[in-house]
């Protein structure tokens, strides 16, 4: 049935990417201006309309800034609060949005700011923090801002070269606008992917002279949390009556890997970024326990109880690593 839409609304997505072009147009030949700034800015972004990782691939940007005063501006998705907020010990999840707050939440050293104007959030930022570098989060479409450097992302099972423009597909931007990105990291790939594949990938992806191709895969924690002090590993789970609801873009491979583990559960899906109603909880709160996603966490934590997440993050070769290292310093 999904296809079937997504085939009829087909002539919808030729408008959408005609809009897409004129866009980047305008902004190519300068009829709309985009500013560089000061500090340096590291933008975390894809083409597509979410699912590439790109909170994990913040945080573990993060950690390759811990000795630097480092800031993260983010537009601050389904918020309810307006205009340039900066995150400090009372903020909420309502008023930063999920992704900023869980960042908040793990990086206390960390400033972490929301904008949708992200001009006015830089500003800001060098005014009252004058951070060594700020990481823009998901600002890869927000061409007033040219970034230091440019982080593109893209999944091994949807490249964005095999995407199509919403509401067919999931690009939400023009291919061709990956040679604005210094960096391309494909996330999600398979364990123990071989050099034949990646180069494969690499002869797909045809990236510029400027550009490298790096490769992630996801790597989950070895236990559940509850955001305090318990813990429980994963090996425990195995004949709970257990509920996994997510509210993420693409919750696949989660999914498959509680199933390789051999843990078993009644998921319930929700769309990315979904404010859980009452209603909503009372559909799973009926379970032994309640594991979720990180990012669904900050906004269940309180309203449900047994409620665990399960974390997760980027792992990347030795090789791969050192050059995204390198590459991070090197904007510095």
């Amino acid at each position: 049935m999904l296809q079937l839409i997504r085939k009829i609304a087909f002539p919808f997505s030729l408008v959408y990417a005609l809009v897409v072009h004129i866009r980047n147009y305008l902004f190519d030949v300068g009829v709309f201006s985009s500013n560089s700034y000061g500090t340096p800015t590291i933008c975390v972004g894809n083409l597509s309309v979410g699912g590439t990782g790109k909170t994990p691939m913040t945080e573990y940007l993060l950690g390759l800034l811990k000795q630097r005063n480092t800031a993260v501006l983010s537009r601050g998705y389904k918020r309810a609060s307006k205009g340039f907020y900066m995150a400090d010990g009372n903020s909420t999840v309502l008023q930063l949005g999920d992704e900023p707050f869980q960042i908040h939440k793990k990086f206390p050293e960390v400033t972490v700011a929301v904008d949708a104007d992200r001009r006015n959030g830089i500003e800001r930022l060098e005014e009252q923090v004058g951070p060594d570098v700020i990481v823009l989060d998901d600002a890869f479409q927000h061409r007033k801002v040219t970034p230091t450097f440019s982080i593109l992302l893209t999944t091994y099972q949807n490249l964005y070269v095999d995407d199509w423009y919403l509401p067919t597909g999931s690009l939400r931007d023009a291919k061709k606008e990956a040679k604005r990105a210094n960096l391309i990291i494909v996330t999600k790939c398979p364990k123990g992917l071989g050099k034949e594949q990646r180069n494969t990938v690499v002869a797909k992806l045809r990236p510029k002279n400027h550009q490298q191709v790096l490769f992630a895969t996801l790597k989950y924690s070895d236990f559940v949390s509850d955001g305090a002090d318990t813990k429980i590993g994963l090996s425990q789970l195995r004949g709970k009556n257990l509920a996994l609801v997510t509210g993420i873009a693409s919750p696949g491979p989660l999914v498959q890997y509680l199933k390789t583990e051999g843990i078993g559960f009644k998921h319930y899906e929700f769309g990315d970024h979904h404010h859980f109603s009452q209603q909503d909880i009372e559909r799973f709160k009926g379970h032994d326990m309640i594991l979720t996603t990180e990012k669904d966490f900050v906004r269940l934590e309180g309203r449900v109880e047994h409620l665990y997440f399960l974390g997760i993050s980027h792992s990347f070769s030795k090789e791969d690593h050192a050059v995204l290292q390198s590459e991070v310093q090197g904007v510095l």
